[in-house]
């Protein structure tokens, strides 16, 4: 990590705020096989001693490598877990490979939500005129209040999380906005796009709170936190489970992602994200500082590869290459150049007495 993060901070011998602040944390996540089996177990029964319908659990597949492995982790414990798979229109045709794979050798159910193109696509646009730097809170947005929904309706009370602080830490704040920003997002629908939000999934950060208060969410197993869990030792597993394929980057099983990662946010916000996530590999012990210099030397996208990714994603989305490369080229905006209700999540910190995080 460099100061392309405005915030980042660094002591005397050149060690940053987050790794003095991981250095306390990540103790916490590292487990002897007995820890693990006991947390698996007990997890295990207490979500069994719950089910009430068909599916003890619901699992948001991807494709990618933390998702799938949790598939793999219910399928080891012996759950039945409805898969919900997000289809934003996004998918690279590994990504769906990957997902239809694993349902059939595990033989769970797959449920599928399909977005209105039409209206994510108005959104998409919307955000890319708006020049704010969070363009994929769109579809975490969506996914989260999807989850909500499907998991509502077939009674489920357990989801299991593909979240984990071992190879997922250290975002700055500034790379992200918050994704149940619902404000935000409507506020700049209304000033860019050209139809109101109507079939778009949406949950405000009220009704997310709230939920949480009164347990009207469901409860969430962060079920990788549990175990010793290693994205080098999990990709190994996966391929020799159902022949599991790689994809790249981190979340480059969507094409959008993948070209918004690699070039969108390194053109326009001088925002690398691989730092972020080479980073967290380095403190889990799976590549050296010196492999991950080696790796930011290298080009995050072939110009073969580029050049097909950006043709094809300025088509999707309605761009002529002269509009999308004006967008690029104009200074970045935030997102609380529009309306937020980030006031609001202030004063319940405020209440709860803690601080914003990310």
């Amino acid at each position: 990590m460099d100061t392309t993060d405005p915030e980042i901070l660094f002591d005397n011998n050149g060690v940053c705020n987050y790794c003095q602040y991981l250095e306390k944390i990540l103790p916490n996540y590292y487990f002897t096989q007995e820890q693990e089996e006991k947390s698996l177990l007990d997890i295990r029964q207490q979500i069994k001693k719950d089910q009430r319908g068909v599916y003890d659990s619901i699992i948001g597949v991807s494709g990618g490598v933390d998702s799938s492995y949790t598939v793999y982790l219910a399928h080891k414990m012996g759950l039945n877990p409805l898969c919900v798979h997000f289809d934003n229109g996004w998918n690279s045709s590994i990504a769906v490979s990957n997902i239809k794979k694993m349902v059939e050798k595990y033989g769970f159910d797959l449920e599928t939500y399909v977005i209105n193109w039409a209206e994510f696509r108005d959104l998409q646009r919307s955000f890319f005129k708006a020049g704010v730097i969070d363009i994929e809170m769109l579809t975490d947005h969506a996914i989260m209040a999807t989850m909500f929904d499907i998991r509502k309706k077939h009674g489920i009370r357990y989801v299991l999380s593909g979240v984990n602080i071992r190879t997922e830490n250290g975002m700055p704040n500034s790379w992200l906005w918050r994704k149940q920003d619902l404000v935000n997002i409507r506020d700049i629908q209304k000033k860019f796009g050209t139809m109101p939000i109507k079939a778009f999934p949406t949950m405000s950060s009220i009704r997310l709170k709230l939920s949480k208060l009164f347990k009207l969410g469901g409860v969430y197993v962060e079920i990788l936190n549990k175990i010793n869990y290693s994205k080098h030792d999990a990709i190994r597993t996966l391929q020799a489970e159902f022949g599991w394929e790689d994809y790249g980057g981190k979340h480059y099983e969507s094409t959008f992602t993948k070209f918004y990662q690699a070039y969108i946010l390194l053109k326009k916000f001088n925002v690398d994200k691989r730092k972020v996530h080479l980073s967290a590999l380095i403190r889990n012990s799976e590549i050296s500082r010196e492999e991950a210099l080696r790796e930011l030397e290298q080009e995050p996208y072939a110009p073969a590869d580029f050049k097909k990714d950006k043709a094809y994603v300025l088509k999707k989305l309605g761009f002529t290459e002269t509009e999308f490369d004006q967008i690029m080229n104009e200074k970045p905006k935030a997102h609380l150049d529009y309306r937020s209700d980030e006031w609001l999540i202030l004063l319940w910190l405020k209440m709860k007495g803690k601080k914003k995080m990310s």
